[in-house]
């Protein structure tokens, strides 16, 4: 197992250098400069030649673009054209406030999508089950960033049950913590949840007309016995699949979200690197984002072993 989980990251670990190549060139490419931003109102052409070539932009691109991937694999990310910060503890201390919505929200989808999915098949074609279809395409069907603007004016603005908007560390109590998160994460969990109710449900159905299910049905277990100890975790392997591409899409989703709350996390730096066409702040987030993907997609292939012991060989 240990030997399938290294072929793994080694085959991942170009996507690393891939992906930023990709956003670099893109940039590269689009129309804009950063040195007329910084240069100010009415700049001389002699000081935006000056800002060029002190930011290094008057190289070549595949000659930045290996300077970048030398400082990356030491540990230095640059520092932002615009804040003049280190760009790596920028995206440190915005990735706290990211990681912390996109857990949430994966809780969130995991509890909530398991508990409809297991609730549906203990009476398949019931009442329950015919809801949890109902709820489920309606809530695939709703733009997250809608969803959060109806809770917010819900339960922020006229019931006063949640904090209005921001986010406040771990360090000031868990209860302070998740009560900024609790909103925005219902709005980003909503769709994996679905999805995870969806495919749990369906995968349940399938592993439920199984021989060895119905020999335990034929011993007397219960019906909630067989679905719990016996289906559930072979029904788990294409959820978990599942599961590790709604990571992408919740990271990718909560920049949406992180403006509407106003969370200071990594949606909003990466929003605003991009305006101000900050090539270090973004690709410092670009980095950590394929970072996340990949360990993630590691992590679900590992868990395949767990679900399928034939896997382990």
């Amino acid at each position: 197992m240990l030997r399938f989980a290294g072929k793994r990251l080694l085959a991942a670990m170009p996507l690393l250098f891939i992906v930023p190549f990709l956003v670099f060139a893109l940039i590269d490419f689009a129309p804009g400069d950063p040195a007329y931003v910084l240069a100010g109102d009415n700049p001389t052409p002699d000081r935006i030649a000056m800002i060029r070539h002190s930011l290094g932009l008057d190289e070549p691109m595949f000659a930045r673009y290996g300077h970048w991937v030398w400082a990356a694999m030491h540990g230095d990310l640059g520092v932002s054209f615009m804040s003049d910060q280190n760009v790596t503890d920028l995206i440190v201390r915005r990735a706290s406030t990211t990681v912390s919505l996109v857990v949430v929200a994966m809780v969130i989808a995991v509890v909530f999508g398991m508990a409809f999915a297991i609730l549906a098949s203990l009476r398949p074609n019931g009442i329950l089950d015919r809801v949890v279809n109902w709820v489920s395409s309606i809530a695939i069907a709703i733009p997250a960033f809608w969803f959060g603007i109806v809770l917010a004016s819900l339960f922020t603005v006229s019931l006063r049950l949640f904090p209005a908007f921001g986010y406040r560390p771990l360090a000031d109590g868990f209860d302070t913590w998740l009560s900024f998160l609790v909103l925005p994460g219902l709005a980003l969990g909503l769709l994996p949840a679905a999805e995870v109710a969806l495919q749990l449900r369906s995968s349940l159905g399938a592993v439920l007309t199984s021989d060895y299910i119905l020999n335990a049905e034929a011993r007397g277990l219960s019906r909630r016995s067989v679905v719990l100890k016996h289906a559930l975790k072979n029904a788990a392997v294409p959820v978990v699949t599942v599961l590790g591409f709604r990571v992408s899409e919740v990271l990718a989703g909560s920049v949406t979200l992180e403006i509407i709350y106003n969370m200071p996390g990594l949606g909003r730096l990466a929003v605003d690197s991009v305006l101000a066409r900050d090539v270090p702040v973004l690709l410092g987030f670009v980095l950590f984002s394929t970072t996340v993907v990949v360990l993630v997609n590691l992590l679900i292939d590992i868990s395949y072993g767990y679900f399928n012991p034939k896997v382990r060989t």
